[in-house]
């Protein structure tokens, strides 16, 4: 059957129409150049005070950022309370952090540009200034997300990588958002900075592999060091650095540790060790640990693939007043 010139014309526009929204749709560095044009340096001076007052809270940031994205993508929904929210859910449970820090950029954000910059986009600036301040590489971060109207408890507690995952299943759970082997090694090196607490690594101190039996993969002096911090029934709170001997400084050390059996989580030193590595992480855990350069460009590009995971845009959900609560 014929079709007439008016429906080729109509398939045209419709095209056009989609390309239109599609493009409308996309993130971009300069969204709030008219509308808060002074946004950026509202937020790294909020950063950098935050960071004068305790060195951690920039990877504490780096993380926020980092648990939003893998939890129905980067829409702001670990900021929002509530017992079924997504920081009660176990991985992020006495875990995530900083939360009053986002309340202040939020609060100086408003002041200067009321209701118009979203949480979500808060987070993935004040991640991109966390690693800068912290040594780090920089880049340009894409804007114009919106956040969420709920948060997914449920998802957050399937969908986290976990510390005590293997490789195949981390792989897997960074496959799940459109995230590659590169970007899993990349942003692992995130753990350049920060802490962790006993309870996430005192698994491989005494019955790894079996009664009495550390995990082998851990150097003898550091696991000394561990036991005496995390003792059997010992407080599970307790924090160490997890990038051994370059505690705050963002650089390629924790590959160099890697290598040298000083990851301090499992799901850090299997990037490496274990027998799956050997085909997948290890050549990429080798190459970062002597070319700074190279895990920098490559870490960069991953944060903004991570950005870029499911943002809601143009009409979905809202530019939350207070990243805490939905707008009433």
């Amino acid at each position: 059957m014929k079709k007439s010139n008016n429906f080729y014309g109509y398939s045209l526009i419709l095209a056009f129409f989609m390309l239109f929204l599609a493009a409308r749709s996309q993130l971009i560095t300069d969204f709030y150049n008219k509308s808060c044009p002074n946004l950026l340096t509202i937020v790294r001076t909020q950063v950098q005070n935050a960071i004068k007052v305790e060195t951690r809270m920039a990877a504490s940031l780096l993380r926020l950022h980092f648990h939003d994205c893998f939890v129905n993508g980067c829409d702001g929904s670990i900021l929002l309370d509530g017992s079924d929210g997504e920081k009660f859910a176990l991985p992020n449970l006495n875990s995530v952090r900083g939360f009053e820090v986002v309340d202040n950029i939020k609060s100086s954000v408003e002041s200067a540009c009321p209701g118009v910059v979203s949480c979500a986009d808060l987070l993935a600036i004040a991640a991109r200034d966390s690693v800068l301040l912290s040594g780090g590489p920089t880049w340009k971060v894409l804007l114009g997300r919106r956040d969420a109207l709920v948060a997914n408890q449920s998802g957050a507690n399937t969908s986290l990588p976990s510390p005590f995952d293997n490789l195949g299943n981390i792989t897997l759970k960074f496959a799940n958002v459109g995230l590659n082997v590169t970007d899993v090694v990349s942003l692992s090196g995130g753990h350049t900075i920060g802490q962790a607490r006993c309870a996430v690594f005192s698994n491989r101190l005494y019955n790894f592999s079996g009664p009495g039996i550390p995990d082998n993969t851990l150097d003898t002096n550091m696991l000394s060091d561990l036991q005496n911090l995390c003792p059997v029934n010992g407080d599970g709170n307790k924090t160490t650095f997890l990038d051994r001997n370059s505690t705050d400084l963002f650089d390629n050390h924790y590959f160099q540790n890697l290598l040298n059996q000083k990851g301090l989580l499992g799901s850090d030193q299997i990037l490496f060790s274990s027998d799956e590595a050997k085909t997948t992480t290890q050549s990429l855990v080798q190459s970062y640990s002597t070319n700074p350069s190279r895990f920098f460009a490559d870490f960069l590009n991953s944060m903004i693939k991570m950005g870029n995971i499911s943002p809601l845009t143009g009409s979905n959900g809202e530019i939350r007043k207070n990243c805490r609560v939905v707008n009433s």
